[in-house]
């Protein structure tokens, strides 16, 4: 069975929608944050929210949890898709994550509990996505960071295209790269997923597929075909659908600046074992050289809540040897956590900042001891 999500191209027109199969039918969709479609062997959802970047509300990921279950048990579909794509190409993104910052007002105006109960529904479904019976392919054409790397990156196979755009920067509001973040940032090649998670450095859709996040590449053009094709495929056998998705790959060459050519440096400053002599080395490989890419981790390094920092290296380090599900429970109970103000108020003050005001750093910045216990 294949769920994908789609970006709304038309959000304002409410009347029509233009499905894979290049036609328009009728259909009420305006006030609808998520679209459903099936064929005889696929379904597929569709995120559409897309002047908020399709980022995710509690009612949203309910909806998603519900057809999940429909589709797992029903024996007629063989496989889902899940894409961020707009078909139309007016779209900038596949999921930009939770909506945090609606979920921040909730908590003030109510209690912290709130908070946990969206979080909670929001990691049970990262582990349906990563634990479904039947294929589920991710169709990433757009920003995809937080939440919404939590649910393509828990997908079986996971298509980007040029215009994708891989990001994990919770550390710069006051959270860490959750999500399972610890799970699958943690088997990337050296220690790549400390440099993403603890920099919050972006990646196209080249460096995903080369670094692993991706299993496949193809041009934007070609998603029309791909799901077409997808939707016809009378199996749910990976490979077979890995095989078709082949069928419209194409070929990827890294850009001379991309950060997965400096493996071999990252690796050097990142597998240090504090945050401190991370930053230690990475200063110190700026001063051999010209090296911009180092200059802008330093700073976004500098500029993220060192306390959210610390935690996500512990975290990190610990998920090379758990499972997704210990990993997940993990980020629950630091999370909920953060959101009791149980360490600090990096979360509130950072959203307020980064998100509400816009500014440059968050107020009153709190340093923390270096030893950070995860319970």
């Amino acid at each position: 069975m294949a769920s994908t999500f789609f970006s709304n191209p038309e959000p304002n027109q409410g009347f029509h929608w233009y499905n894979s199969t290049n036609t328009y039918f009728p259909v009420i969709y305006s006030n609808l944050k998520v679209l459903f479609e099936e064929s005889s062997y696929a379904r597929k959802i569709i995120l559409n929210r897309p002047h908020k970047l399709n980022s995710l509300t509690y009612e949203m990921i309910s909806q998603i949890l519900r057809k999940l279950e429909v589709y797992e048990k029903d024996p007629t579909v063989e496989k889902d898709f899940t894409n961020g794509l707009n078909s139309l190409g007016k779209g900038k993104a596949f999921c930009a994550g939770g909506d945090v910052v609606g979920m921040v007002f909730t908590i003030n105006k109510g209690h912290w509990s709130f908070g946990a109960s969206f979080y909670k529904k929001q990691l049970t479904l990262d582990y349906m996505f990563a634990t479904s019976r039947k294929p589920l392919v991710s169709l990433i054409n757009g920003v995809v960071m937080g939440g919404g790397a939590g649910l393509s990156m828990s997908s079986m196979l996971r298509v980007v295209t040029e215009n994708t755009v891989f990001a994990m920067p919770e550390a710069q509001i006051g959270l860490i790269p959750d999500v399972g973040a610890s799970y699958f940032l943690s088997r990337l090649p050296g220690f790549f997923g400390e440099y993403l998670g603890l920099t919050g450095g972006r990646l196209n859709g080249n460096e995903m597929l080369a670094c692993g996040l991706a299993t496949h590449f193809v041009l934007s053009k070609d998603l029309p075909l791909l799901e077409k094709a997808l939707s016809e495929v009378a199996s749910w056998d990976a490979s077979t659908i890995s095989r078709v998705i082949n069928g419209f790959s194409s070929k990827i060459s890294l850009k001379k600046d991309s950060a997965f050519r400096r493996l071999e440096t990252i690796n050097k400053c990142f597998s240090r074992k504090t945050v401190e002599e991370i930053l230690s080395m990475l200063e110190n490989e700026a001063a051999n050289g010209d090296n911009q890419w180092i200059i802008r981790a330093i700073s976004s390094m500098k500029s993220a809540s060192p306390t959210s920092l610390k935690i996500f290296l512990k975290s990190i380090r610990e998920g090379r040897t758990k499972e997704l599900n210990d990993c997940l429970s993990q980020d629950y109970t630091i999370t909920c956590h953060m959101i009791r103000r149980s360490f600090n108020s990096d979360f509130f003050e950072g959203t307020k900042a980064k998100l509400l005001e816009k500014a440059k750093q968050p107020k009153d910045k709190i340093e923390v001891q270096e030893e950070v216990v995860l319970v």
